[in-house]
């Protein structure tokens, strides 16, 4: 049985994600000849260098996104990005040279930047001839550090990200474009009859409007603010606020629902029914993640986005915006204005939704799963 080592971080879930969904579908198509481990890059890493590491992230993003746009901008600077490689590669490798060198796997995948450096130097110092592939999970502008290494064979989601690619010296040849990797739940499509069993089963109302507020598995930022200018707007309308792990908006959205005694409106912590969720909703209050902004528009529903980090999820933004797929709307207060017209004025709702369903988005994991098979 040929094994595959899937490497990723836990840093936001737009590595682990496609990670998991190419892993599933891969597991789908050779269950019998392929074994797929998921391993996380800091799974043999002391605490303290995973709390560095994971802890980071979350409290930039959450608490003080100024930190990380800055560390991002930063490390264009290029002996930045590779000085941050060699300490991150310091720590983690030998945990990555533990699973690799027990496994000896058939081909290696790697799912974050960080984890790049140590792989290669590992494959390099044990003369270990294993194919590698790089899938670069940001889809228009990706971080620095996914490029330090030019001979690598990359998987990228958008040909706007090729060029730039091109452009930093990589050979075309090593780029292979495919469409943004998604769940595969997400290439199905959900009859009428499905949606309304959805919505009983959730308890919502069966032809009420739905205003969903999503912000990926840290919730949303700003979620309070967005929240009460909503319920202070008496929008004839169902809300759902998603926390995710976010114990503290999960808190004070429980807080306003009961100080306002709102019937219509469901919180929701961290949940495996997202999917659903974006289903039955009308309008999708989120920031601008690469997968859940994909989820959105591949379900054809409308986003308005509140909150986006730059540079990162910048591009994001600009694909959502000017092919006219949804709004950017960074004012809470204003916000209320935005959601009104959406679902009152059926002609500018529907604009929206016909430039999505133009836009002909599909969900890359079958192709991206069928190319890491046949990949040598």
């Amino acid at each position: 049985m040929g094994k595959y080592l899937f490497l990723y971080l836990k840093t936001g879930g737009g590595h682990l994600a496609p990670a998991k969904a190419v892993a599933e579908k891969i597991r789908t198509k050779r269950r019998l000849d392929i074994e797929v481990n998921l391993i996380d890059g800091l799974s043999e890493s002391n605490l303290l260098v995973k709390k560095v590491i994971e802890d980071g992230y979350k409290n930039a993003i959450n608490r003080a996104a100024w930190t990380f746009e800055f560390l991002y901008a930063l490390h264009k600077i290029r002996v930045v990005s590779r000085f941050t490689a060699f300490l991150v590669s310091y720590f983690v490798k030998p945990g990555i040279e533990k699973q690799i060198l027990e496994t000896i796997p058939k081909k290696i995948v790697v799912f974050h930047f960080f984890l790049i450096k140590p792989v290669f130097e590992i494959l390099n110092e044990n003369n270990l001839n294993i194919p590698v592939i790089t899938v670069v999970t940001d889809p228009f502008t990706a971080h620095p550090m996914w490029f330090l290494q030019k001979d690598q064979n990359y998987v990228v989601f958008s040909d706007i990200l090729k060029e730039k690619c091109i452009e930093r010296g990589i050979d075309k040849s090593s780029l292979h474009v495919f469409p943004f990797v998604l769940d595969s739940k997400f290439s199905q499509k959900v009859t009428d009859f499905k949606r309304i069993h959805i919505r009983k089963k959730l308890g919502f109302e069966i032809d009420s409007r739905i205003i969903l507020i999503m912000g990926g598995g840290e919730g949303m930022p700003h979620g309070k603010k967005i929240l009460k200018n909503i319920i202070a707007s008496n929008m004839d309308a169902e809300i759902a606020i998603v926390c995710g792990k976010n114990q503290k908006l999960y808190d004070k959205a429980i807080k306003l629902k009961n100080k306002y005694g709102i019937d219509n409106l469901k919180v929701y912590g961290f949940i495996d029914f997202v999917h659903s969720l974006v289903c039955i909703s009308d309008v999708v209050i989120t920031k601008c993640g690469a997968s859940t902004s994909m989820e959105i528009l591949i379900m054809g529903k409308v986003p308005v986005i509140n909150n986006y980090i730059w540079e990162q999820e910048k591009g994001n933004m600009e694909f959502v915006c000017q092919n006219k797929m949804g709004i950017l709307e960074k004012n809470t207060k204003t916000l209320p204005d935005i959601l009104h017209r959406l679902l009152t004025d059926n002609n500018y709702y529907n604009s929206i939704k016909n430039n999505i369903k133009n836009a002909s988005l599909s969900n890359g994991v079958e192709k991206v799963s069928d190319y890491i098979l046949k990949f040598e």
